[in-house]
């Protein structure tokens, strides 16, 4: 499976980094490296090195429930679709194989596009670096929001939440984070470009690769405020 495959990875490669800071220097984003000393291969090793063990616990447990649904049952059951009664049909070998290649390009991709701008932005600035697989994990979760839209999410002490309810609120509050920090002297360690545009990416991506999960979703909306 490659969510398993993914979460060994990130584990001890993130350990190995946590105590091995020259390692950490080595495989963090680092946008000046990467444009001046073309060391293109930080923009996808930082997404397997993580700062500290609550941001790895934290990106873990989501890849875990949300990546492996996606990749084992929601991928594979859309590729596959419905007969003409409506009913699901089984994912013959051919979905499986298909929905692991999504799965793939969703994580990867999700990656690049989390970090893109940033690169662009910070390319000739040597003190910014960044690291940790918040891209990738933005991508798979409002992608499985999009596919999935009567799923619910629960994040720490707050009870389960209407999954498109808080895809809302988490692009809402990453865009103001992101214009505070470029309009005001505000400043924190969390790299909210990562979140939002992994999370565009994975909202794209699923709408190139399968528009018809669109209308449900939308229409899921509308009925849950008494719309539609």
């Amino acid at each position: 499976m490659i969510t398993y495959t993914f979460l060994a990875i990130i584990i001890v490669f993130s350990i190995v980094c946590l105590n091995n800071r020259t390692a950490m220097n080595k495989y963090m984003f680092h946008p000046y490296s990467i444009h001046h000393f073309n060391e293109h291969y930080r923009f996808l090793t930082h997404a397997f090195i993580h700062g500290d063990y609550f941001h790895l616990l934290f990106n873990c447990l989501a890849l875990f429930s949300i990546g492996l649904n996606l990749e084992e049952h929601a991928f594979p059951n859309i590729i596959a679709g419905h007969d003409a009664e409506g009913f699901q049909i089984l994912p013959s070998p051919d979905n499986v194989r298909l929905a692991k290649i999504w799965y793939l390009i969703l994580f990867t991709g999700g990656i690049y596009a989390a970090s893109i701008t940033e690169y662009l932005r910070h390319k000739n600035n040597q003190e910014y670096s960044s690291l940790g697989a918040s891209g990738a994990i933005s991508s798979i979760m409002f992608c499985w929001i999009i596919v999935q839209p009567k799923g619910k999410l629960s994040f720490f002490f707050l009870p389960q939440m209407p999954g498109w309810l808080i895809g809302i609120l988490l692009l809402g509050i990453s865009f103001y984070l992101i214009r505070r920090k470029r309009t005001s002297d505000y400043t924190d360690n969390v790299s909210h470009e990562s979140h939002f545009w992994g999370a565009i990416f994975g909202i794209v991506f699923i709408l190139i690769v399968k528009p018809s999960v669109f209308a449900p979703f939308f229409n899921h909306i509308l009925t849950s405020i008494g719309i539609h």
